[in-house]
């Protein structure tokens, strides 16, 4: 299957097809004539203009006043890349790389960048043959573009650098020997070209954005079995609080946890409590303000992977060559770190839904979800590692988008931070993750050992596929091998049958939907709950 890289928007849907089935890439003649175009006018400009370029017949940041001949064009771009691939630290994961290659292909193939052709499709090639330049972690402001890795990440380009290859790290000149491919000689403004912009930021984003609408599915589906095993009620989940209070997140939140317990014995028992904690009866409020701000976070980094974020930007309609601010990373920074503490925020109630589960405070679960209690330990400590990621992840929700350090002799005077800001976001979706694997295992024990009352027919499909993975635990065991298979459990794509269609539904007349959570239904409908509802 092949992906046509064109003028077309990419949407989420689209990227997660790639990745996940592993499409290849391939330009359309659209975009190959936008790429020839703009790379003629550019030459062509640099022949006749007597006016100095940034960055095409100039140096870079703080050096634009010095002025480069023509013979040295090439040259200087290619210093450029060599110069700048200072990033540092851990590898990135090779899906990010992946999302790197891809969204600048695209962005360049947009037509206001003057590269070569053979360029992108070098960078297509590089995509289709899972050859992945290693970027590491560190070095990025988050202005002038994400100049380090991304200098990492194109120098295979130029016979430099390292790729990940056939699951190794290898030379980069000894595998384009291997594959037959010839070193590029970089053209004017190229180094420029694929230096500046926000990819290795926005594709962090993508990738993190992936995750968090999984985790916003998860958190609703761990979170009603964590209710049904706690003998939480229903009510703060009925449409009428909803219908008082009508954010969007809120609606869908509660008429997921309704659906999910169609047909519960767990509900159909009388309740003795009035009321339940926070954790349980405010999952609405708490869930729903994650996820709506999720679907804010996705419009700003949908538009984002969409736009031309090099610069200087040709404009070949308007005869401009303009040298502006588009690689300016603060749009990202300011919506990652919403996004980390959108998602912390899901762990943070995750964690409190698990100790309560462990405290017996209910007593129709004994402390610690184990026999024998005092012999057995039991799923104490589980409680205490996802009471250590809660408080890691709000160490880095700490936001990176209010520093700023100056750069390049004060030309490059404030910077986003982007670069940190999507990095930890990263970090704190995998955290979230774990955290409520860890929900997960102590929800499946706590209804175990209320058998034989059952939970509903979907949550106990989903139950059962679990148990496949983790077992119930009936004495003291290895724990961490459990968390793992869990998290790992979270993080897959697995089978369980569809009980019904779930469609999002509005209560005419009470709620008008913002047009943000319109334009990303599509992204709730597959992401959110795998059920339904029939309308």
């Amino acid at each position: 299957m092949v992906h046509y890289i064109s003028p077309a928007p990419l949407t989420f849907e689209v990227i997660d097809k790639i990745l996940s089935k592993n499409y290849k890439l391939a330009l359309s003649e659209d975009s190959k004539k936008l790429i020839n175009d703009c790379k003629a006018y550019l030459d062509h400009k640099i022949e006749s203009s007597a006016k100095p370029l940034y960055g095409i017949t100039t140096g870079f940041g703080s050096l634009c006043k010095i002025s480069i001949s023509k013979e040295d064009l090439s040259q200087l771009q290619a210093n450029l890349v060599m110069s700048h691939a200072c990033s540092l630290g851990e590898p990135i994961h090779q899906d990010i790389i992946r999302l790197m290659l891809l969204l600048k292909a695209h962005a360049l193939s947009l037509g206001k960048s003057g590269v070569q052709l053979v360029t992108v499709e070098r960078i297509i090639d590089m995509f289709n043959h899972n050859v992945l330049p290693v970027v590491r972690e560190l070095g990025s402001l988050g202005a002038s573009g994400d100049l380090a890795p991304l200098a990492n990440l194109f120098l295979p380009l130029i016979n430099e650098g390292e790729v990940w290859y056939k699951g190794k790290i290898c030379d980069a000149k000894a595998i384009n020997a291997k594959l037959g491919w010839a070193p590029i000689e970089l053209g004017a403004k190229e180094g420029l070209a694929l230096l500046n912009g926000t990819q290795f930021m926005s594709s962090h984003a993508v990738y993190a954005l992936l995750k968090a609408f999984k985790i916003a599915k998860y958190a609703d589906i761990i979170g009603a079995l964590s209710l049904e095993a706690y003998d939480g009620r229903i009510d703060p989940f009925l449409p009428q609080i909803q219908a008082a209070r009508p954010h969007p997140g809120q609606i869908e939140t509660a008429r997921n946890i309704r659906t999910l317990l169609e047909g519960s014995e767990f509900q159909q028992k009388e309740k003795t409590h009035v009321q339940d904690p926070y954790s349980f009866r405010c999952m609405p409020q708490v869930h729903g303000a994650s996820k709506d701000s999720i679907m804010y976070v996705a419009s700003v980094v949908e538009r984002e992977i969409n736009s031309v974020t090099d610069n200087p930007t040709i404009f070949m309609e308007d005869d401009l060559i303009i040298s502006g601010g588009n690689f300016h990373g603060q749009p990202l920074a300011l919506v990652m770190d919403f996004l980390s503490i959108a998602l912390a925020e899901l762990g943070s109630i995750s964690e409190r839904r698990t100790y309560r589960l462990i405290s017996g405070d209910r007593g129709n679960i004994p402390e610690f979800l184990v026999a024998n209690p005092g012999l057995n330990s039991g799923f104490m400590i589980p409680q205490y590692a996802a009471a250590a990621i809660v408080s890691k992840n709000k160490q880095l929700c700490t936001p990176c988008s209010v520093d700023s350090i100056p750069s390049s002799n004060e030309q490059e005077d404030h910077v986003s931070m982007g670069g940190n800001a999507a990095t930890k976001t990263v970090k704190v979706a995998e955290n979230v993750e774990r955290i409520l694997a860890i929900e997960l295992m102590n929800a499946a024990q706590a209804i175990d050992l209320q058998r034989p009352t059952k939970t509903s027919p979907y949550l106990e499909e989903f139950l059962k596929e679990f148990r496949s993975i983790v077992p119930f635990n009936g004495q003291d065991r290895v724990m961490y091998k459990d968390i793992d298979a869990a998290t790992e459990f979270l993080c897959t794509n697995h089978s369980v049958p569809l009980q019904q269609r779930f469609t999002p539904r509005y209560i005419s007349g009470i709620y008008q939907i913002t047009d943000i959570f319109l334009r990303f239904r599509h992204i709730i409908l597959r992401h959110y709950l795998p059920i339904a509802i029939m309308q």
